[in-house]
């Protein structure tokens, strides 16, 4: 992955991302959902600084913004998190200390095994910080800033002090294979970060889940995924499995109009092994470009069979909420949806519980992933 390092040159007008140093094609790990996302209810809980712009600015989900002209009444508004300048000890040393940081704190909205972080300094040209460094940790239950900032929480270094670039996605392959619920992002000494994205795996609480019993089971934030599809164009698969109903046209999985006789398709991991006995398609806010007809195709565990029809080639409606029993509902780990010919789905949903196997295996991992 590439590395940016100093300053971007000032604004000189026009496309402010016309200068934006990212690498072509992204990040590997962005196919990957962003545990940091507020839509699964990450947010930022604390920060020792934000005197020129707001911590919460770092979880937005649209990518950061700037306006040359807009000036508050302690400086440029900036859309991102933006701390004081340092200042040392005296005249004789007017320098920030060697070492010292700001930082935040961010609850992720699941817990889940990471893979790779963004810190994106977009618009912040020379007001960037000179290195970032990520910690992360797991601490059970809803504990407030204080409970996580405690002495006796064990953390984890993710990112070690790295310098980074202003005005570029600054990524981080992390190899950690620990399951985490809070990350502390540090900024060294001083500057502005305007987005974090902190991209992994779910890894659910494998007692919550056994108290549902049933739950959907390729829901994001049960520990669902979208492993694949053939079209990313407009929107990401992931956005089928977010918590929630769609909010508007781009909060679902659209492709682009296909020109051959082929169909779309998404290639979803459960949970765990599992039990599907009820099916939902969301099509919410797709009007004119929902998709015509959706199938799907579930599975069977490793070993134990090929795969089996879940619900035959259905015609979907537009902005609409479709329901459908399954009649012979067999172990399954792994689900195919197609849509013909293409366009689009919002949400998807498989209600059932997990195999006994299923569970087991899930309680294994999490014990893994938690005490290491």
């Amino acid at each position: 992955m590439p590395r940016f390092t100093g300053a971007a040159s000032p604004y000189g007008g026009g496309d402010p991302y016309a200068d934006y140093r990212a690498p072509d094609g992204g990040f590997p790990f962005e196919y990957l959902a962003d545990l940091a996302g507020r839509q699964l209810g990450a947010g930022v809980v604390a920060a020792n600084d934000e005197f020129f712009a707001e911590r919460e600015n770092l979880l937005l989900p649209a990518p950061a913004e700037f306006d040359p002209e807009r000036f508050g009444h302690k400086g440029k508004v900036m859309d991102g998190w933006e701390t004081r300048r340092r200042r040392g000890a005296s005249a004789g040393s007017p320098h920030p200390e060697d070492g010292a940081y700001d930082w935040a704190l961010v609850r992720l909205g699941a817990p889940g095994v990471i893979s790779g972080v963004v810190v994106d300094t977009a618009h912040f040209r020379g007001n960037h910080p000179q290195a970032v460094s990520v910690e992360a940790a797991c601490v059970p239950g809803a504990p407030g800033p204080d409970e996580v900032l405690a002495d006796g929480v064990e953390w984890t270094e993710l990112v070690p002090p790295t310098r980074v670039g202003g005005h570029a996605a600054n990524g981080f392959a992390v190899t950690a294979r620990r399951r985490f619920t809070h990350i502390r992002l540090r900024q060294y000494p001083d500057g502005g970060v305007a987005r974090l994205r902190v991209y992994g795996r779910v890894q659910p609480d494998p007692e919550w889940l056994t108290a549902l019993g049933t739950f959907d089971l390729v829901a994001l934030e049960n520990g669902g995924a979208a492993l694949d599809s053939s079209d990313r164009f407009y929107s990401p698969a992931t956005n089928t499995i977010q918590p929630g109903r769609p909010r508007k046209m781009d909060d679902g999985w659209e492709t682009r109009r296909r020109r051959d006789k082929g169909n779309d398709w998404i290639r979803y991991a459960l949970t765990e092994e599992a039990v599907i006995r009820a099916v939902e398609i969301d099509t919410g806010c797709l009007k004119g470009n929902a998709a015509g007809w959706a199938a799907l195709t579930a599975e069977g565990p490793e070993g134990k069979g090929t795969g089996y029809e879940l619900l035959p080639r259905t015609r979907l409606q537009p902005d609409t909420v479709h329901r459908f029993l399954v009649p012979d509902a067999r172990p399954a780990s792994r689900v195919r949806l197609d849509i013909y010919p293409d366009g689009g789905i919002a949400r998807l949903r498989l209600y059932g519980s997990l195999t006994e196997d299923g569970a087991a295996r899930l309680a294994a991992r999490h014990r893994a992933l938690t005490t290491g």
